[in-house]
């Protein structure tokens, strides 16, 4: 659903003269459809549980699916992204169904879970646009929508029916202010919305643009090198969950990781701005893979907070996380039109976008040391 509009964007931006900015705008409205009910989802999820959220708002997505298929202009295709956005905006549960040793190896493989949808979503979505169409695709998604509605109503327990209770009627209130004011979630608040929300926003739409506008790859080798991206993607997030247990019991904690290793996705963002035509998807892949250390930020924001409160923690980092997204996929558009409009060639156009973005990822990385560095001291060993 998010990683679609990635290999969609030749053909998109073809029928119907999409600027880089349209198209940006059109990708991330999924997104800004996720973020805007996430406070009353964390609520709601913590009051009512996730079987009971999630399905009555994949009703929406359905509906946002059917309505892209039908969509004959710019303001309905993206009003369709909003909607399916919102409709796939309710996630939780792990934080009180499982122990917290085993919460970053299933937040990983429900990470890896998601890859291989993005997986689906480039070589099999390229092969289907002849037989199909784009159209014919996204009735396709509507109608899995309706078959993973039936199955979670099925399977996912109720609150009271996993391994942990819910919270008793007793149990302090920890309202979005409290949360907002945590030293923890407040550390993690930059590289949520930057670095975070930058490896999503490359992932699922402008790895796609750069492979075919600045590389000059045909959309079918790009849509192969989304393929490789995500599958390499699913294989880290694998990797993560496998390995994520034993690093917490030596001692490393995810915002140790992230400290030491989110430098890496940024030197190897400068370095695709330097080569520009000779960085092709292994730069990208690259790139994508080293970013995934920030990822341990979501369960990592749920295990600093009560399980009581494990909705509204998670729901007010994906409200960073995805308003990041929206914010990062859009500007990045913005900023390509701005430089072509400066006289600018579209591949040095993309370099300057994708350089600010490497800026603003710095900046974030180090407000984020500056508060792991005041805090560490506080933190036992």
């Amino acid at each position: 659903m998010r990683a679609i509009t990635a290999t969609l964007s030749p053909t998109l931006s073809a029928e119907l003269a999409l600027s880089a900015s349209d198209l940006g705008l059109l990708a991330a409205g999924y997104f800004l459809g996720f973020a805007l009910p996430q406070l009353l989802l964390g609520n709601w999820l913590d009051r009512y549980g996730p079987r009971r959220v999630i399905v009555g708002f994949l009703a929406l997505a359905v509906i946002g699916c059917v309505a892209f298929a039908l969509a004959n202009s710019f303001a309905g295709l993206l009003a369709a992204r909003v909607l399916t956005g919102m409709g796939v905006a309710a996630l939780t549960g792990f934080r009180r169904w499982l122990s917290a040793p085993t919460l970053l190896r299933v937040n990983s493989w429900m990470l890896m879970t998601g890859s291989l949808g993005m997986v689906a979503a480039t070589l099999p979505v390229q092969w289907l646009l002849p037989l199909i169409g784009w159209r014919g695709l996204f009735w396709w998604l509507a109608l899995l929508l309706l078959l993973v509605m039936a199955l979670l109503w099925w399977r996912v327990p109720n609150w009271t029916d996993g391994r942990r209770a819910a919270a008793p009627p007793t149990a302090a209130v920890i309202n979005y202010r409290e949360i907002a004011r945590h030293p923890f979630f407040r550390q993690m608040v930059p590289i949520g919305f930057v670095n975070y929300g930058g490896m999503v926003a490359v992932q699922t739409l402008w790895a796609g643009p750069w492979m075919v506008q600045v590389a000059g790859e045909s959309p079918e080798r790009a849509a192969f090198g989304l393929f490789a991206i995500n599958l390499l993607m699913l294989v880290t997030f694998w990797l993560w969950g496998l390995t994520s247990p034993m690093l917490v019991r030596r001692g490393l904690s995810a915002e140790r990781l992230i400290a030491w290793g989110l430098p890496v996705s940024l030197l190897v963002l400068l370095a695709i701005v330097a080569l520009g035509e000779r960085a092709g998807w292994p730069m990208w892949a690259l790139f994508c893979v080293s970013s995934t250390l920030v990822s341990l930020a979501q369960p990592a924001v749920a295990q600093a907070l009560p399980p009581e409160a494990a909705g509204r923690a998670l729901s007010a980092y994906n409200l960073v996380i995805f308003s990041g997204i929206f914010c990062v996929q859009w500007a990045i558009g913005l900023a390509v039109d701005g430089l072509i409009a400066l006289g600018w060639d579209t591949a040095t156009s993309f370099r300057g976008a994708v350089a600010l973005f490497g800026l603003c990822g710095m900046a974030a990385y180090a407000v984020f040391l500056v508060r792991y560095r005041r805090l560490s001291p506080r933190r036992p060993s």
